[in-house]
């Protein structure tokens, strides 16, 4: 081990001194960006910056579980990310049902698909829901992976649910209006019966919501990260969560 290592596990374990774990976030949600940038800084084809950025995060995932993060949402793949080239996404979706299907196979956490299935190719779809089945009655960490996921696609899925429900029960389009409340809304979500993120990170630099978990992170701190998705390292994460320890949640008031 060279003397970098040596201090950067000293670093590490200084900032995890300095969390004050009564303060963790009970859900973290991350948006891992920057794999084609990671690729194209190493001249590497753009599958490799995919295939970094599913291993990392896999090991972003037993950081949360070491500190008992009960809660992670991951954004693997938006709506806008289908209309790129096959050449690109055809490469992307293996990665990607590489990435659930191991995690389904390890056996140590719940994996929930978050996401407008419909509008995956079936083989990716199928995945999603074997690992969701395989994984249901698990009692670990609960893993949400948005694939297909748009935050406004979510919350028109969700207002197209709830007028399905009361059409099927009879109910008038001028009673439901009246009555209508945002946690009916939200009953319908993709995340329905979980709790909001209390903490977003996004890596690469990039700061901007990028309509991730609209709904949810109405009250959610964000924290952000110049590490491209495939660099972030365990001290990034250790960074952020000391920040977000830090803060003194107002929940919008």
């Amino acid at each position: 081990m060279g003397l970098s290592d040596v201090v950067y596990r000293v670093y590490g374990r200084n900032l995890q001194r300095q969390l004050d774990t009564a303060r963790m976030p009970g859900h973290v949600a991350v948006i891992l960006d920057g794999n084609r940038r990671w690729a194209r800084a190493f001249g590497a084809p753009t599958a490799s910056g995919h295939q970094a950025g599913a291993e990392k995060a896999q090991e972003f995932l037993a950081w949360c579980d070491e500190l008992d993060i009960r809660v992670v949402t991951l954004w693997l793949l938006s709506t806008d990310n289908l209309d790129r080239p096959e050449e690109e996404l055809i490469p992307l979706l293996s990665i990607i049902e590489g990435l659930i299907s191991d995690l389904a196979a390890a056996r140590r956490w719940r994996v929930h698909p978050v996401g407008a299935l419909d509008l995956l190719p079936d083989r990716t779809a199928t995945v999603l829901k074997e690992a969701a089945d395989a994984t249901r009655d698990l009692t670990g960490m609960h893993v949400n992976v948005a694939v297909g996921y748009g935050g406004r696609r979510e919350i028109a899925d969700a207002v197209r649910a709830l007028l399905q429900e009361h059409a099927e029960k009879g109910t008038p389009i001028n009673e439901l209006a009246g009555t209508v409340t945002a946690e009916d809304i939200a009953r319908h979500l993709y995340t329905k019966g979980q709790p909001d993120p209390d903490l977003v990170i996004r890596a690469s630099g990039e700061q901007r919501q990028s309509g991730f978990l609209l709904w949810q992170s109405a009250n959610s701190e964000y924290y952000f990260c110049e590490a491209l998705w495939p660099d972030f390292r365990h001290v990034d994460f250790l960074r952020a969560l000391r920040s977000y320890t830090e803060r003194e949640r107002r929940f919008g008031r």
